[in-house]
């Protein structure tokens, strides 16, 4: 550690020292105009091993070619592929589109901070920066709320449930994107505010400054962006599960009473195909879950536990909420059937094996507005 504690890194630095406090630390190459941005706790720290920004700029170009290049297939599939045009679809796309401007808006700048060590675009991009990266998260957990309404309209309320048109899909996700960006717009006007991580070379929302007002807004952004979402979607999954093993056992019941072995009816292979979906669904939002507890724990750990908050520790959920962007994607290209054919039609070499001609005729008929296939059953 000697080394690093040492003024000889500052000859391996191509920016110049900005550090007020006269020591050297991981702020030391910030630019001037940033350092009102930057809190105290910061200082404390010596510089982070360029180590560990190489790792960082590989992984996080990984993960943004990957998701950037995934989720333009996943949009582009989608929307020139009539049959994949169903409202429910259109929930599926709008989740693909905030995972591709995260990370075409958030990798790029990431790396070239990397490749410098420091934030070097200066305050207001820095506050933008910020501003999308929450906005797009924000509208991915809600458009993961929506299409778990979806499966639970379809395999709770079944035909007793109300048709979800083209319209209503429409005013969802319009609902979703002005919340996300009204909700994420009040930190450019005092409640909160956006601010480099601890590393410098990212922004996120301010979770060391001790003022009530200032953590009032990560109070709120806890129980609106993760708390209530996750209870309501518990509920709804809750729910769904107790709905198939219900039906399960009625099917196996009745299969008894008539000596047989199961009942293939149109109207099992539908709800089986249903229920595949589902769990698509439930992939997608553990995932999403799996990767933004992370962000929330060290939100908190800044405003209860600042000491255990080290820049190298804040690295590590901006990491993890990142690569979420690639999840949605190659869970759908493995997970949906009907997605999966029109993928090897349009791009055989990223196609995955189809299953059973059973199976994905099933599923197929899953993927149009379930109350009018019930209706129509």
């Amino acid at each position: 550690m000697s080394y690093w504690n040492s003024n000889k890194i500052v000859e391996e630095y191509s920016l110049p020292s900005t550090n007020p406090y006269g020591n050297f630390t991981v702020v030391d190459t910030v630019p001037e105009n940033m350092l009102h941005m930057i809190h105290s706790h910061w200082y404390q720290f010596p510089p982070l091993n360029p180590m560990w920004y190489g790792i960082l700029a590989f992984v996080v170009t990984v993960v943004g070619l990957c998701s950037i290049c995934g989720n333009f297939v996943v949009i582009w599939v989608f929307m020139n592929t009539k049959a994949l045009r169903s409202p429910a679809n259109t929930l599926v796309v709008s989740l693909a589109v905030s995972d591709f401007i995260m990370m075409a808006c958030m990798f790029p700048p990431l790396v070239l901070n990397c490749y410098w060590g420091t934030w070097i675009f200066g305050p207001l991009f820095c506050e933008v920066y910020a501003f999308i990266g929450n906005t797009v998260g924000c509208a991915s957990i809600g458009n993961m709320i929506f299409i778990t309404f979806d499966r639970y309209n379809v395999i709770v309320k079944g035909i007793s449930g109300t048709p979800l048109s083209q319209k209503n899909t429409t005013l969802q996700v319009l609902f979703v994107w002005i919340c996300s960006i009204m909700w994420c717009v009040f930190p450019f006007f005092g409640w909160n505010r956006y601010v480099p991580r601890g590393d410098m070379t990212a922004c996120g929302t301010d979770y060391l400054t001790e003022d009530e007002f200032s953590r009032s807004y990560l109070y709120v952004y806890s129980v609106w962006v993760y708390i209530g979402p996750l209870a309501l979607i518990i509920y709804c999954y809750f729910h769904i599960v107790s709905a198939v093993a219900t039906h399960e056992k009625q099917m196996r019941d009745q299969a008894k009473k008539m000596g047989v072995k199961s009942l293939r009816t149109e109207e099992a292979k539908k709800t089986s195909a249903e229920c595949r979906l589902a769990k698509v669904a439930l992939t997608t939002v553990s995932l999403w879950f799996m990767a933004w507890t992370p962000y929330l724990i060290i939100n908190w750990a800044g405003m209860f536990y600042p000491s255990v908050v080290s820049p190298l520790f804040s690295i590590w959920g901006s990491v993890f909420a990142k690569a979420n962007a690639v999840y949605n994607p190659i869970v759908y290209a493995i997970s949906h059937p009907k997605y999966r054919a029109a993928l090897y039609k349009k791009l055989p070499c990223l196609a995955c094996s189809t299953e059973s001609a059973d199976e994905g005729s099933a599923t197929n008929s899953a993927t149009t507005t379930t109350a009018e296939k019930y209706e129509s059953a």
